[in-house]
């Protein structure tokens, strides 16, 4: 079975969907201005891995909905997290992006909060034309909690105080809500009873978790060449994320002090990251995150039980494992 073997084997039995995937987010592209379509392919054809649009048709398939305008539908929930993106550039003066600069450096931060908008409002287009409202209040309901998370970060920049629980609710909202509607709106098209629709939801929402928290361990350990963003840029931007909090809580006064006069510095540098990243390491912040993220893990593959065996379903277990072992 697929989630016995390396996670990362899951994306040649998805090659085809991917292709498909793409090819709808490239039709549906459509705007009477070209400069909106140029700003858009930046950030869409840049190598993201479309995990967003995966879940969706995978749950959607799960749910036995095997028609072929859901690949249409799913390509809104790479719009949606691509405008999360180019909001989040600007707002984080971002440097790098997917391996190279960030649209705004290309394109001004004008033009790409605009085109994040544009991006937002062709998502909810294309869903309306499901004539679908359980769709539609899956989606609003979604894009509500994001904006949350996006000004919970924004409250909680350079906030040392933030506690476990408060950081928790700040990654349930910027990142799981929108994998938990990807797996709703599928499980929605296939019309499944409530148990198992809300299972997918599950599935999705800890997924979700379960990706950031490997993101913020990544920012830290990761080779800038496999990640696509910069290293240590959550430290440089002033994020406050689980392995830092972890590491506050556990070390002594003088350690603690010491992530503290380095994280409040206002230009960190190389060495500072280094001990910032070895003090953390020292108290065990990137195991305890990583810890957090397999229990987030386990709780989506054991939502999935409510489903028979099929090669969806394993399909689907090892996407769960590759979100866990992951470099970039």
């Amino acid at each position: 079975m697929l989630h016995a073997v390396n996670g990362n084997h899951f994306l040649s039995l998805v090659k085809d969907d991917l292709q498909r995937i793409e090819a709808a987010i490239a039709h549906n592209l459509s705007s009477h201005v070209p400069f909106i379509s140029n700003v858009s392919r930046y950030i869409l054809f840049s190598g993201g891995k479309c995990i967003r649009p995966l879940l969706m048709i995978l749950s959607a398939r799960m749910c036995d909905c095997h028609g072929d305008h859901k690949f249409d539908l799913s390509a809104i929930f790479e719009y949606l997290h691509a405008a999360t993106l180019l909001h989040d550039d600007v707002v984080d003066n971002a440097e790098i992006r997917r391996g190279k600069a960030p649209a705004k450096d290309v394109y001004g931060n004008q033009a790409v909060i605009l085109v994040g908008d544009f991006l937002y409002s062709k998502s909810l287009f294309i869903s309306a034309l499901q004539g679908n409202i359980r769709i539609m209040e899956a989606l609003l309901k979604a894009t509500t909690l994001m904006a949350e998370g996006e000004v919970l970060q924004l409250l909680n920049a350079e906030n040392l105080e933030i506690t476990e629980d408060e950081y928790m609710q700040v990654i349930h909202r910027k990142t799981a809500v929108l994998m938990a509607a990807a797996c709703e709106v599928g499980a929605i098209l296939g019309n499944v009873p409530a148990e198992k629709e809300e299972a997918m939801r599950s599935y999705g929402e800890n997924l979700g978790i379960a990706f950031q928290l490997t993101d913020d361990v990544l920012d830290y350990t990761a080779d800038i060449k496999e990640f696509g963003k910069k290293v240590g840029n959550d430290l440089c931007e002033g994020k406050v994320t689980l392995p830092l909090i972890s590491a506050l809580d556990k070390s002594t006064k003088a350690d603690h002090d010491k992530l503290k006069e380095m994280f409040m510095q206002e230009h960190i540098s190389q060495d500072d990251f280094i001990t910032t990243r070895g003090l953390i390491e020292r108290y065990g912040g990137f195991g305890y995150t990583y810890a957090r993220a397999q229990k987030s893990i386990e709780r989506a593959k054991d939502s999935l039980s409510v489903f028979p065996p099929s090669p969806t379903k394993d399909i689907l277990l090892g996407l769960a494992d590759y979100i866990i072992t992951r470099r970039k």
